[in-house]
């Protein structure tokens, strides 16, 4: 039986690098405090770039590590919470760029779970036989919402985009997603809409928070949870234990959510993939940015079993297990 395989990954970062050093020019901070309390360092903030220039190039080197081209795409998803415009979706403006014709283009948005939900969905199509191909895109620009005076949410965020290409193989392949949504705590991470205002005399009704709003300890509770829940809940659906699992990229918002995770689980922190301290929160392009970058240096091995994991606003969670 021919399984889900990921044939191909990409990635696409900004150029300018912002340290910790230099936002503590702008809000009260150091970099000691940011990285004992979060382990980054450094993060990638799009100048010139935007969201689709991130995303197309992830795209197009999805496609060249793949043995697929463009004209055999069938389905292209975007995970992403800041797309460039309302409409036409970023989908659409990836499939235009990249020329891939023949396929049917969507966004979805659930923030840093963005990529597992994608991966879900283009899963489902292959495998139902309603697809054949699938290239999946991970993007977010969270610098264009970030209040840089506020200490508890400019540290964390960077731009930043990640893809994978699905297509189907005779070894390996994907095994097991679990997916889940609580929206009743979307409220500890929101970020707000356009203002709402009197049809015909332009009044304001309603004023939206423009930036990012976070309950840094709720959600740091939510995720220490959800992480070991979904992994947990995606062994079982996969028939494997936790030993069986080579290597863990988890969604890279906090060294202190994994750590505490790595420990639940009586894992070593070795099996964590880790690359928050170069790139940050990439929200939606978190998780496929790890992965793209463990293929690349040669973490990620034939026959190996991996799981991604991701959680964030919505709120969300979710994982794949993936042997490669």
């Amino acid at each position: 039986m021919k399984k889900v395989i990921i044939s191909g990954t990409g990635r696409s970062i900004p150029r300018l690098c912002i340290t910790n050093e230099e936002i503590s020019k702008y809000v009260d901070t150091n970099d000691e405090w940011i990285v004992s309390r979060t382990g980054i360092s450094e993060r990638r903030i799009c100048q010139e770039e935007e969201a689709i220039d991130l995303a197309v190039e992830s795209a197009r080197k999805a496609l060249k590590s793949s043995s697929i081209n463009a004209d055999d795409i069938d389905m292209i998803i975007v995970a992403t919470m800041t797309a460039d415009m309302a409409t036409p979706s970023m989908a659409c403006m990836v499939q235009k760029e990249i020329g891939a014709s023949k396929a049917t283009a969507f966004d979805i948005n659930a923030a840093c779970t963005g990529f597992i939900f994608a991966l879900s969905v283009g899963e489902s199509f292959i495998s139902s036989g309603k697809a054949s191909n699938a290239l999946v895109v991970g993007v977010d620009t969270l610098s264009k919402y970030i209040n840089w005076q506020d200490r508890t949410t400019s540290v964390l965020f960077g731009d930043g985009a990640g893809a994978a290409v699905l297509t189907t193989g005779n070894q390996g392949g994907i095994r097991s997603f679990y997916t889940k949504s609580y929206g009743d705590l979307g409220c500890n991470i929101e970020v707000g809409g356009a203002p709402i205002r009197e049809i015909f005399t332009g009044k304001l009704l309603r004023e939206k928070h423009p930036y990012i709003s976070m309950n840094g300890k709720e959600v740091f509770k939510f995720a220490s949870f959800a992480m070991i829940d979904a992994i947990e809940n995606v062994l079982d659906k996969g028939q494997l234990s936790i030993d069986d699992i080579d290597l863990i990229i988890p969604h890279q918002a906090n060294k202190r959510i994994i750590e505490y995770a790595s420990k639940r689980m009586k894992q070593p922190i070795e099996k964590f993939y880790m690359n928050m301290d170069r790139f940050g929160n990439t929200s939606s392009a978190s998780v496929a940015i790890a992965l793209d970058e463990a293929m690349e240096k040669n973490i990620i091995k034939k026959g190996q079993k991996v799981i991604l994991t991701g959680f964030g606003g919505g709120l969300t969670a979710g994982a794949v297990l993936v042997e490669f």
